[in-house]
């Protein structure tokens, strides 16, 4: 069993900030790669970034290269996603999700958080 709390979120103004961070438990942390998606109201939940076990190993989706940057402190058990120059689109509750077998829509992950509600306001 995995357990995944997201934190972070909250309203923010476009082209601003925001950090997530996904606190995991009850398995190694360092053992599993790990998804962020999120899902936007009257939408289906999205891909956003993936990280490798060892951090090695980045990928994003289109929408969101180049302003989002996904990292892990595999000594704190915890997943970062640093979101800037934040835009009305990126608004979104945003989950963390681990054994993806399918990363597209509708992704197909064996565990997830809670989620984090994230508005960014125009």
């Amino acid at each position: 069993q995995v357990q995944l709390v997201e934190s972070g979120g909250g309203l923010v103004q476009v082209g601003g900030s925001l950090r997530l961070s996904c606190a995991a438990s009850g398995r190694t942390f360092s053992e599993n790669a790990i998804f962020w998606f999120r899902q936007a109201p009257g939408k289906e939940r999205e891909f956003v970034s993936f990280i490798s076990e060892n951090g090695g190993t980045t990928n994003y989706a289109g929408p969101v290269k180049g302003r989002f940057t996904i990292s892990r402190d595999n000594a704190k058990n915890t997943l970062y996603l640093q979101m800037n120059s934040l835009k009305p689109e990126d608004t979104a509750v945003y989950y963390c999700a681990t054994d993806c077998t399918q990363w597209g829509t509708p992704p197909l992950c064996d565990y997830w958080g809670q989620g984090t509600q994230v508005t960014v306001s125009s």
